[in-house]
C-alpha cells in the first residue's frame, strides 16, 4: 500500500508541527522516522491516517487522498502512544472485541499474535493490571492483528525490556512483505538502523535528511 505526502504543512496552537513535508513511502520497504520530541514523526503519522487535517498538501493512500476520499486508510494498523484499552478486560477480550467489528481477524490468530510478541493469550489479568511493557506488547499486536498492509508503529519499542525488543524487532521484520509498507518512527538510532531499510530524519516539523541503509 503505497503512501504520498505531497507539500503538505500543519500548524496547532499557533506552532507549524508539519512544514511542508514532502514524502514517498514504498510498499516492501521499512522506513524509520528519527527525531527528537516535537521533531513532527507523530503528526506525520497522524496525518497520513486522517487524525489531523492538513492547512495545506494532502496525504494520500494507494491514490486516495486522506479525509476527502477517504476518512481513513482501509488497511491500516496503528499504534500511537500510551494505547488504550477496556481496562476490566483480559488482553485477548480486548483484542477479540475490537476483532469482532471488521471480522477479519480469527480467534487462533489472535492467541497466536499474543504469544508472537510475548504475552499468554489465556493470562486472567485485566488490562488495568498490565505493566507498561504488556500494554505496549498489546497494543503492537493490536496494530498487527488484522494483517494490515500499512503499518505505522509510533515508539513501539517504549517500555519493552531486551527480550520484548527482539520479540516486537522479529514481529515487524516478518511482515516486511512485497505488498506492505512499514513506517516506524523511534528516537533510538541504534534500535532503528538495524531495523529500517530507510531513515528520515525530521526536525521542527520538516524533513532534513535521508539515508538509505
Amino acid at each position: 500500500m503505497g503512501v504520498l505526502v505531497q507539500s503538505y504543512s500543519k500548524t496547532l496552537n499557533g506552532q507549524p508541527v508539519l512544514n511542508d513535508v514532502t514524502l514517498e513511502f514504498l510498499p516492501g520497504t521499512i522506513y524509520g522516522l528519527r527525531g527528537t520530541n516535537g521533531s513532527g514523526k507523530t503528526m506525520l503519522m497522524r496525518a497520513i491516517c486522517g487524525l489531523i487535517h492538513p492547512d495545506e498538501g494532502y496525504a494520500a493512500v494507494d491514490g486516495k487522498v486522506v479525509g476527502k476520499d477517504i476518512p481513513f486508510p482501509p488497511s491500516a494498523g496503528l499504534l500511537l502512544e500510551n494505547p488504550a484499552f477496556l481496562d476490566g478486560y483480559t488482553g485477548y477480550k480486548n483484542l477479540e472485541l475490537l476483532a469482532n467489528i471488521r471480522k477479519i481477524a480469527t480467534s487462533e490468530a489472535i492467541r497466536s499474535l499474543l504469544r508472537e510478541v510475548g504475552l499468554d493469550p489465556d493470562d486472567r489479568r485485566s488490562f488495568r493490571k498490565y505493566s507498561l511493557g504488556m500494554k505496549q506488547r498489546l497494543g503492537i499486536a493490536c496494530a498487527l492483528m488484522e494483517s494490515p498492509s500499512l503499518i505505522l508503529l509510533d515508539e513501539p519499542f517504549n517500555g519493552l525490556d531486551p527480550d520484548g525488543v527482539k520479540l516486537v524487532r522479529d514481529a515487524i521484520l516478518k511482515r516486511r512483505t512485497p505488498q506492505t509498507t512499514i513506517i516506524v518512527a523511534c528516537h533510538d538510532k541504534e534500535e532503528l538502523d538495524s531495523l529500517a531499510d530507510e531513515i528520515i530524519v525530521m526536525a521542527q516539523g520538516k524533513v532534513t535528511e535521508r539515508l538509505t541503509q
